[in-house]
Formats: C-alpha cells, structure tokens, sequence
C-alpha cells in the first residue's frame, strides 16, 4: 500500500445540485445582460434547457427567469417604441429596476436554497 493515501472514506461533491448553480448562473447573466445584452438571451436559454432536469425547488427559479426574461423583453420593446414620446423611458426605469429586483430577490432565495413563491407573477 503506498503512503500518503487515506483509507477513510473520501469526499466528494454531489454529482448533482439539484439546478442551484445554474439558477444562480442565470440570475448572474441577467445582471451582466445590462451591458452586455447577449448574455441575458444566454441566460434564457440556460433557464428553458434546465427547467425540467432541477428539483422542484430550482425548477421555480427557471420559471421565473423565463418570465423576468420575456416580461422584461416586452417592457423594452413598449418602453422603446414609447420613448418617442418620452413616457417610454419610464417604462425603460420600471424596467431596470423591476429586473434588478427580481434577480436580487431571486438570487437571495437560490442561496438560501427556497423556491420562488409565486414564480408566474408580473411582479415581484
């Protein structure tokens, strides 16, 4: 037997988390998709390829990521349109600081490892 090897047992990480480092991966796309815009239709996609495969925990997070994504989506291209007339860019505000809150709370409960509460919901 060579030296230097335990014969305890050895410790590994779980070949599965049940979707918490994506979800958090997904909330952390959707804060750099605010200078770099590809990063958050990146990270819709993360959330569509990984919503069925997590636990029933992080399978809310992927629901409301998907919504925060084409809610957010929607609330730009209104805002845009609207911004010729200047209340658009109200809109565009709401917009910034509706997605900013939904990630912040969503990251706050993926690291206390709860669900979403109500992951189809317009707000927050």
């Amino acid at each position: 037997m060579s030296e230097g090897f335990s014969s305890g047992p050895i410790e590994t990480l779980p070949a599965d988390d049940g979707g918490k480092q994506m979800a958090f991966v997904v909330y952390i796309l959707y804060f750099v998709g605010f200078l770099l815009v590809l990063t958050a239709l990146a990270g819709v996609i993360v959330a569509h390829l990984k919503v069925k495969e997590a636990s029933p925990v992080f399978q809310t997070h992927f629901r409301y990521q998907i919504r925060t994504f084409w809610i957010g989506l929607l609330m730009l291209l209104v805002g845009g349109a609207l911004s010729l007339v200047l209340i658009g860019y109200l809109l565009l505000l709401f917009w910034m600081v509706w997605t900013l809150v939904r990630c912040i709370k969503g990251i706050m409960r993926v690291n206390e490892m709860k669900p979403i509460d109500n992951p189809g919901t317009w707000l927050w």
